[in-house]
């Protein structure tokens, strides 16, 4: 009896005690502030935010997307939260060394949200559009370079590509650089369905477009 009474109170005793545990581990550490835009992403008048936040407690320094969405009340609801869709400063792969990359810029444009980036060789924008609850991938523009000294000279060759999700329609452009026209066009038709939403993004997609 005495046994049985000593064990039901360990039991008691460890709940909360693996409770705390968990709740210390599962602290939110995405305290630094880096990035803010607002304006209106659902198009209903009223201004809509998001922020980017680094953890400044994990060593890879990974970072976290917001979006919040303003209710008719005026009170701002978070719509969408991703861990994924930017790079942490010091990836696990790099074994402690800077990804090389800036911090993406976000804009809200004529309603769409864009993510500027920078990628070897270039930089890309990805454009995402509200609907039906969700903020869907609609445009990829990617520019890159095909330079390998750190410098573009007249022999540079620079390369567009603009990626249209929603009617499949992928264009590529190369140019010579200080050239009056293009040197070359290449054009495919490349169809995703369903289209990508935010939340599913992760930052090594750039790879796809």
């Amino acid at each position: 009896m005495k046994n049985r009474y000593l064990c039901s109170l360990f039991i008691l005793i460890s709940i909360p005690m693996n409770l705390l545990a968990q709740s210390i581990k599962n602290k939110d550490h995405f305290t630094y502030q880096v990035r803010e835009e607002s304006g209106d992403l659902n198009n209903d008048g009223k201004m809509d935010k998001i922020t980017v936040k680094m953890d400044t407690v994990d060593e890879t320094r990974p970072l976290r997307l917001q979006i919040f969405l303003s209710r008719p009340n005026g009170k701002l609801t978070l719509a969408v939260s991703s861990n994924k869709i930017i790079e942490p400063q010091y990836p696990v792969e790099k074994q402690g060394e800077f990804n090389g990359c800036q911090i993406p810029d976000f804009f809200i444009e004529k309603g769409i949200l864009k993510m500027w980036s920078e990628i070897k060789g270039g930089n890309i924008t990805y454009d995402f559009k509200y609907n039906n609850g969700n903020f869907e991938l609609i445009h990829v523009n990617k520019l890159t370079n095909n330079a390998t000294e750190g410098y573009t000279n007249e022999n540079t060759i620079f390369t567009e590509t603009k990626f249209d999700l929603v009617t499949g329609i992928r264009t590529e452009t190369d140019e010579i650089l200080g050239s009056a026209k293009p040197s070359k066009v290449r054009k495919k038709r490349v169809l995703i369905r369903p289209l990508p939403k935010i939340q599913d993004f992760k930052f090594s997609d750039k790879e796809l477009y």
